[in-house]
Parts: structure tokens; C-alpha cells; sequence
């Protein structure tokens, strides 16, 4: 016996997302049921637009009349009247387990418990990425009443708990080998691997840094799971207890919030300088809980040889603290010189869109936005840019964004602090000429 499905059906889809056994799929007509995997739990019906599940005949168990035993003449004697007792003040001691614990989850997912954060390290220092997650992992926590955690893996990594616990953690899970020394996908992934199915967790956050992204897509492939990538905003239903992680689709014209209904754990990577970290507070304590490794270095497939640094002083976007940037509205190469000589004069650094980055005009380090750097400066000025939703995201945090742009329907506009509508070749020169009068007279300073 299975559930039945009508003509009626429009395949929506709801069902099948809704199926806890994956019994519903999507068919060439409609939905279609594999009816051995069915177990007529019937989660799917209620929840169908259009009635087309049906389940033939459903069977109910028929419940017998509970048997009375005949009262015994002791039983049909009066009792004797009870002792009045005087009320006992309740300590908290006294109070019953069960009221003090927290309410038992009965949901198909309830042996994954906690939110945890990939605390990437390297040679001794948290990113910030990881820092800043600590604190959206605590607000998501909180709201699923469940605990927050941190976990990281290398050699010689005890003294970084503290700062873990500092920013938000209860608890940190660490694997401290010397195999684990230095970052590889083959190591961290057997480690991450062995504490996820061992500990279960609800929901991963890793930093999309290279490390971060490396890791995840390793770790979500082994567990059979799903892995949102390059997150912009993350919240939870704590009803469902699903993670809604939000990010640009379909080339930034909108806004997806993706859902992993049916597999635990539930995980996404999350862009530096997006999310925003708590203040720490030091002294703050939290459990460790330390697992061993279980490979050694002979039976690894790879080995490192160097390690060779980037030593380029190429400026980090991400740390400055006033950023001019152009887009496709300043014309051509030439025209995006305006950003430089404002930049010069302020002390900042040049972003770009992708467009302009893609015409040649500038490196693709210093690309803003979805597919380039997440910043966020005291002041951002957008000069000719028009404010496509993948600029925007990785901009939209700066303190103050001054927008220039002839279009005043410009998108740029709606997140911008204060705008400009008019020829940047026109406004700009002037702004250049007055920030040099107040620099050379030192009435401004640089930030």
C-alpha cells in the first residue's frame, strides 16, 4: 500500500521536499511514488495544493474497550482522610528533572544537536572570518536553544580556545596532530569527517576563505549532505529547524534563500567582512573536548614540500579604510583614472565592479562584490556605478557609501548614505580640487 497521486497534481514539488523516506520524486507528467519505499506516514498530504494525494483505504487500528476490574471491598472502603500538610518551599533541588530540562525534540532529525563554526587557523592565527561567524553562530544557536561550537584542526593549537570562548563558543572540538600541521584536504577532511558523524552537529559555518571553501565542498561530498557557498545572510526557522541561507542567483538579478530539508548537517560558507563579530569578552570559559587523529604521515597520498609565501605588497581591499571605487559608467580606462587621483588625494584605495575589472582597467584583486572582495571601509565612494545586487553585497556594510551617478533610477542609490546624481567627470575634479585645499591646510585628516 502507498499513497496515490491524481492528475491533479501540477508538480510544485512540495511533496517530495516534504517526504522524510525521499519515497516522492518528480516524474515527466507529475509526481510520481515508489510505493516500496512509501511508509504512509501521510506528511505529504496535508501539505499539497491542489488535494492530488490521496492514501486508498487507510487502515486504523481498532482499540478494545479497556476491561474494568470489579472493586474489591477494600477498594469500595472510604479512605481515610489524609494528613494535612503544611507547604514545603521548593528549591531548586526539588524541582522535578524533567522541568528543568530542555524540552525533547521528536523530529526525524533529533540525534544532530549545535551549531558549529570552523575555526580556521593558520600557523597560530584565527582568520577573522572564523571570529566574525562565532558570532552569527551565536545568534542561531541561541534562537534553536541549542549550544554553540567551535572546532579546529593543526599542532600546537590549545592556546587559541581562549579566543574562541571569548567570542561566543560554549565549546571547542580539537584534533591536535602534527600530521595536521599544515593545511590538506586529505588530513582535515578525515578529521572534520570522523568528529561530524561521531557528535553529530545541526549546522556548519565555514569562512569562505581558501582553506574554508577547500574543506566544506571535501566534508559535504562525504557526508552526503548539502553546502550553501558564498552566503549574504543566514538566519534559522526555529520551528522547522531549518537553516535559510541566503545569496545572489541568477546572475545577482535576485535574492535565494536556499534550505537543506532533507540531510543533516546543514552547512554554508560565509565571506569575510560580512557577517560581524561579537565583542569579546575575556576570561569567558567553555568546555574542550579533544579527539585524536587516527592516520599517520606514511599513509597519507600527499606530502608538503614548501611552503612559499606571497611576499606581492599588493594593498588589501578588505582592510582598507577608504575605498574609491568605479564601474562601467566612467566609459573606458581613461575615465577610471578619476578614481585613482580621488584616491590619491584621500589616502584610500581603488575598487571596481566586475565589469570594470573584466574591460581591463584594473586588477581582478581589487574586484568588489560577489565574485571579488567583501569590504568594509569607513567610506565607500561608488562612481559610476550602477549597484547590481553582486556589487552591492560585497559593499553594503561600509559605514558611509557616497554614490555619484547621472541615473538617478540607479540602484546604487537605495543603499546609498548620501548620492549624487550628475556627471562624475563634472563633480569628482571639483571634490579633488576641495579635499586638496582642506588637506593642505590641514583641516582634514587622513582616517
Amino acid at each position: 500500500m502507498a499513497v496515490t497521486i491524481s492528475a491533479a497534481c501540477i508538480s510544485c514539488g512540495t511533496c517530495v521536499d516534504t517526504c522524510p523516506v525521499s519515497a516522492l520524486y518528480l516524474g515527466p507528467d507529475k509526481c510520481e511514488v515508489d510505493a516500496a519505499k512509501c511508509e504512509e506516514c501521510q506528511e505529504c498530504i496535508p501539505v499539497c495544493p491542489t488535494e492530488a494525494i490521496t492514501l486508498p483505504n487507510p487502515t486504523k487500528k481498532k482499540i478494545e474497550p479497556k476491561e474494568e476490574p470489579a472493586p474489591t471491598a477494600a477498594a469500595a472502603a472510604p479512605a481515610p482522610a489524609e494528613e494535612k500538610k503544611e507547604p514545603v518551599a521548593q528549591t531548586a533541588a526539588a524541582i522535578p528533572e524533567k522541568e528543568t530540562k530542555k524540552e525533547q525534540r521528536t523530529d526525524r532529525f533529533a540525534d544532530h544537536e549545535g551549531v558549529w563554526v570552523f575555526i580556521d587557523q593558520t600557523d597560530g592565527k584565527i582568520a577573522g572570518v572564523s571570529l566574525e561567524l562565532l558570532g552569527a553562530g551565536r545568534r542561531l544557536a541561541d534562537k534553536l536553544n541549542t549550544q554553540l561550537s567551535g572546532f579546529m584542526l593543526g599542532h600546537n593549537i590549545d592556546s587559541l580556545t581562549d579566543t574562541c570562548f571569548a567570542y561566543g563558543a560554549d565549546a571547542v572540538y580539537m584534533i591536535d596532530d602534527p600530521v595536521l600541521k599544515q593545511y590538506r584536504s586529505e588530513t582535515y577532511m578525515k578529521g572534520v569527517v570522523d568528529i561530524c558523524n561521531k557528535y553529530k552537529p545541526e549546522i556548519i559555518l565555514y569562512g569562505a576563505t581558501t582553506n574554508g571553501k577547500d574543506l566544506a565542498s571535501a566534508v559535504a561530498t562525504d557526508l552526503a549532505t548539502g553546502l550553501t557557498a558564498d552566503t549574504t545572510m543566514l538566519d534559522v526557522d526555529p520551528e522547522k529547524r531549518l537553516l535559510e541561507a541566503s545569496r545572489p542567483a541568477f546572475g545577482g538579478n535576485i535574492m535565494a534563500t536556499i534550505l537543506c530539508k532533507n540531510h543533516r548537517p546543514q552547512m554554508a560558507t560565509v565571506r569575510s567582512k560580512v557577517m560581524k563579530a561579537l565583542e569579546p569578552q575575556p576570561g569567558r570559559t567553555g568546555k574542550v573536548i579533544h579527539e585524536p587523529l587516527g592516520i599517520h604521515e606514511k599513509d597519507l597520498q600527499t606530502r608538503v614540500l614548501e611552503i612559499v609565501r606571497d611576499t606581492t605588497q599588493r594593498m588589501k581591499l578588505d582592510e582598507a579604510h577608504i575605498i574609491v571605487a568605479g564601474g562601467k559608467g566612467l566609459g573606458d580606462e581613461k575615465g577610471f583614472r578619476i578614481c585613482y587621483e580621488l584616491a590619491e588625494v584621500l589616502g584610500a584605495s581603488v575598487g571596481a565592479t566586475r565589469d570594470a575589472v573584466e574591460a581591463g582597467w584594473i586588477d581582478h584583486h581589487y574586484q568588489v562584490g560577489q565574485t571579488g572582495i567583501t569590504v568594509t571601509p569607513k567610506i565607500y565612494f561608488a562612481i559610476g556605478i550602477s549597484g547590481a545586487v553582486q556589487h552591492i553585497v560585497g559593499m553594503q556594510n561600509s559605514e558611509f557609501i557616497i554614490a555619484i551617478n547621472k541615473d538617478p533610477e540607479a540602484p546604487i542609490h537605495n543603499v546609498a548614505t548620501y548620492s549624487i546624481v550628475g556627471d562624475a567627470f563634472e563633480i569628482v575634479p571639483h571634490m579633488i580640487e576641495a579635499f586638496q585645499k582642506a588637506v593642505n591646510g590641514g583641516e582634514i585628516a587622513y582616517v
